[in-house]
């Protein structure tokens, strides 16, 4: 089976059937998916080193470009997810990704400063929603007990994505000159046709709700349904019906969200800074792209032993905080192994514990929210959590045109990671012994 399809070897037949037909039918297209949209997202940070010498980017202006993108999909994110479960993830996510295919290409033409910050920004807002609405669509697909781990498959496509994206972009950049174009350029406008091509796959094979699902038996779908049911039942009876007014003021909600912030702020700094300070080792543009992919091959490998650990012990918070402390440890080693193929290893710790955070946290918001309410707040958590991404990249490009060096900038990162992991050990409980159904780790009540 591979990594990141769920399997319970202990189960009844039915469920082992009915999970395995779903994961098979679903879960490859939505990280490929993933795969595409990671890509079109980051691939910026391989193009910069074309528009630095073509525009004279400062860091601090690269990294304003690199992170406008989360201010785009803040302000979008809570009304497309809303609207993605209104009409339905087939028709939405085919949406989304023909408007970013659309845009990513359109990179290729910025002229300047001006026209890279509204690109950028604009990226952001066709893609607002991807993320939050394939959470959203596990809840209507995945019972509790798998979730960390088609989180975790979701999530291959983020390290996947950096790994096989550096050496793809290396690659394009070679072809600077070709058609009198240059090599950002084909980065750009390559990169961004299988958004629009994968947009007609999901029209095609996305199923909204089981109850449209065909492909599965009637048993099957019957068991699925029933056993969601049973789930968005007990969540009601435990925490009670919120509306989607009340998910986006609850506490816990904005307790989650400040857990997220703090660690995305430390994986994008990384995302998209690691081209640029791995090519201060004097590498050419191919060398650079291989040597990137190399943290994010280990960190899928990592993330994916944590993803399995989380759901075979039926633990959230340790796992998280754990992944966390994981991640600062590498990125404090870092700074002081600049200049050195030592801080790619140091590197490669740092993005074992990032990504491993990220199943361990997904499940949380399903515990206490559904519905409505679920696409509003899944929405609400990712866009304040992905300002991160906004601030992670522009203080670290500020410190190192401060200081000379990235080695404070990696400092910073490590502190945001040991923020969210002293955040999520203070405000998610450890959870009631393990059931069937039961809760994974909640945030506290009065957090």
């Amino acid at each position: 089976m591979a990594a990141g399809i769920p399997t319970v070897s202990a189960a009844p037949e039915i469920e082992r059937r009915t999970i395995s037909k779903v994961s098979w039918r679903l879960l490859p297209l939505i990280v490929v998916i993933y795969f595409v949209a990671y890509m079109d997202r980051t691939n910026v940070g391989f193009a910069s080193f074309g528009l630095n010498r073509e525009f004279g980017f400062s860091a601090t202006l690269y990294g304003w470009g690199a992170g406008i993108f989360f201010l785009g999909y803040f302000f979008f994110e809570v009304p497309s997810n809303v609207l993605l479960e209104r009409t339905g993830a087939r028709i939405w996510i085919a949406r989304i990704m023909i408007t970013w295919g659309l845009i990513a290409g359109g990179m290729a033409f910025i002229a300047g400063p001006v026209s890279f910050l509204v690109m950028r920004f604009l990226l952001g807002v066709a893609e607002a929603g991807f993320f939050p609405g394939m959470i959203l669509y596990f809840t209507y697909w995945f019972p509790r007990k798998y979730r960390a781990r088609v989180v975790a498959a979701l999530f291959l496509a983020v390290p996947g994505s950096n790994a096989l994206t550096a050496v793809i972009s290396g690659a394009l950049l070679q072809l600077d000159g070709v058609l009198g174009l240059h090599g950002w350029q084909w980065l750009f406008m390559v990169e961004a046709v299988p958004a629009i091509i994968l947009a007609f796959v999901v029209l095609a094979l996305m199923t909204d709700r089981p109850a449209k699902a065909t492909w599965l038996a009637e048993d099957e779908r019957r068991w699925l349904e029933d056993t969601l049911e049973a789930e968005r039942r007990s969540t009601v009876k435990a925490h009670g019906h919120f509306t989607l007014r009340q998910a986006l003021t609850d506490s816990r909600v904005l307790t989650l969200a400040g857990i997220y912030f703090t660690i995305v702020t430390a994986t994008y700094g990384i995302t998209f800074f690691l081209p640029p300070i791995l090519k201060s080792l004097k590498l050419t543009d191919w060398q650079t792209g291989l040597a990137t992919a190399v943290p994010y091959i280990v960190g899928t490998l990592g993330m994916v032993s944590w993803s399995w650990s989380s759901d075979r012990r039926n633990e959230r918070r340790w796992h998280f905080v754990i992944a966390a402390i994981v991640a600062a440890i590498g990125l404090i080693a870092s700074g002081p192994l600049l200049g050195s193929l030592w801080a790619l290893v140091a590197m490669s710790v740092a993005t074992v514990g990032l990504y491993g955070t990220k199943p361990a946290f997904w499940p949380l918001p399903a515990e206490f929210l559904s519905g409505s309410a679920a696409a509003g707040g899944i929405a609400l958590i990712n866009s304040i959590g992905n300002l991160g991404g906004f601030v992670g990249p522009y203080v670290l490009g500020w410190l190192k045109d401060t200081t000379g060096t990235y080695e404070a900038g990696l400092y910073f990162l490590a502190g945001c990671a040991l923020a969210s992991a002293a955040l999520a050990f203070v405000s998610i409980r450890p959870q009631a012994p393990a059931t069937e159904a039961g809760a994974t780790g909640a945030v506290r009540p009065n957090a």
